[in-house]
């Protein structure tokens, strides 16, 4: 009888850890696509940087661990940490990659030490807080996912509503600033919504490795299509994808954290993509590249 209630606590644990996986994996699939095609990707690595300070500061203005507050203080800090960034591309003469690693490396530092400061404190109500940094996903509750999934598909509406806006923002900015749209206001929008995407994956996967599940989804499925409708659904699949099936390898042994194996999964829905994509695949493109040899040869032998 024992055993049958341990199976059953493991099997609802399983579930809803894979459940929240799957809900973010699916949200930074098809939101990570619009940083991919911008060539934004490392701005998802500076956003989950920069969200731990506001992580450290909500704990210590509230006390509380509850989700929102967190992932409230954590978006907050984000945003600011990549208003700061467009800021100083946009005022000064510093490119953006230095920009990006500037606010990056400083963000983050200031986290660290709130976080060591936290911890002098001797509050007991702090542990737990480190799992933001690189992230434990077996430690998702219920009301953790619900959070992911309310939040999450908000975030997927506003994208859904702006679909076209956003489109245009993406592939050419220039005509959507000719025809009137507001391109700095899309610009703070899609960096909002990508900002949701990363704070709601740092307890699971941590902010060291959240970029990955940003771009690795979206550059998967871009190996698979030109069109963009079904990139973020392909990458919203391959999220899904990822996170369900390292929850269940990381539930297989004892001591193999869920988060990194969520991202090795995706890593290698990338090299299966990049291989075998019909357009871009590796292996495709061997081949044609023999048949086209073969082709030319037979038409050689023909004329001579």
């Amino acid at each position: 009888m024992g055993n049958l209630s341990t199976l059953i606590h493991f099997d609802y644990t399983l579930m809803i850890v894979a459940v929240g996986a799957a809900l973010l994996g699916t949200v930074s699939g098809a939101l990570g696509c619009y940083a991919v095609l911008r060539r934004q990707s490392l701005l998802g690595d500076a956003i989950s940087h920069a969200a731990l300070p506001g992580i450290a500061i909500a704990f210590l203005l509230t006390g509380s661990k509850v989700p929102l507050i967190l992932v409230l203080g954590a978006a907050i800090a984000g945003w600011l940490g990549t208003l700061l960034i467009m800021s100083i591309v946009r005022l000064t003469r510093i490119k953006y990659d230095s920009a990006l690693a500037i606010v990056l490396s400083t963000f983050f530092g200031f986290g660290l030490v709130l976080h060591t400061l936290i911890q002098r404190t001797g509050n007991a109500n702090q542990a737990g807080l480190d799992t933001f940094l690189f992230g434990q996903a077996a430690t998702l509750l219920e009301r953790d996912v619900l959070t992911i999934g309310i939040l999450g598909g908000i975030a997927l509406i506003v994208m859904l509503i702006f679909w076209k806006e956003l489109k245009l923002l993406v592939f050419d900015a220039d005509f959507a600033a000719s025809i009137g749209l507001p391109i700095r206001t899309l610009d703070i929008l899609l960096t909002s919504l990508l900002v949701i995407a990363i704070v709601l994956g740092l307890q699971a996967v941590g902010a060291v490795l959240m970029s990955a599940m940003l771009v690795a989804p979206a550059v998967a499925a871009r190996q698979w299509t030109n069109r963009l409708r079904l990139m973020v659904l392909l990458a919203a699949c391959f999220g899904a994808l990822a996170g369900v099936s390292g929850t269940i390898i990381s539930s297989t042994a004892s001591r193999i954290p869920t988060g990194p194996t969520i991202v090795l999964c995706a890593t290698v829905v990338v090299g299966l993509s990049i291989a075998f994509a019909p357009n871009r695949g590796l292996v495709w493109d061997r081949i044609r590249q023999q048949r086209n040899r073969r082709d030319l040869k037979a038409a050689m032998e023909i004329q001579e």
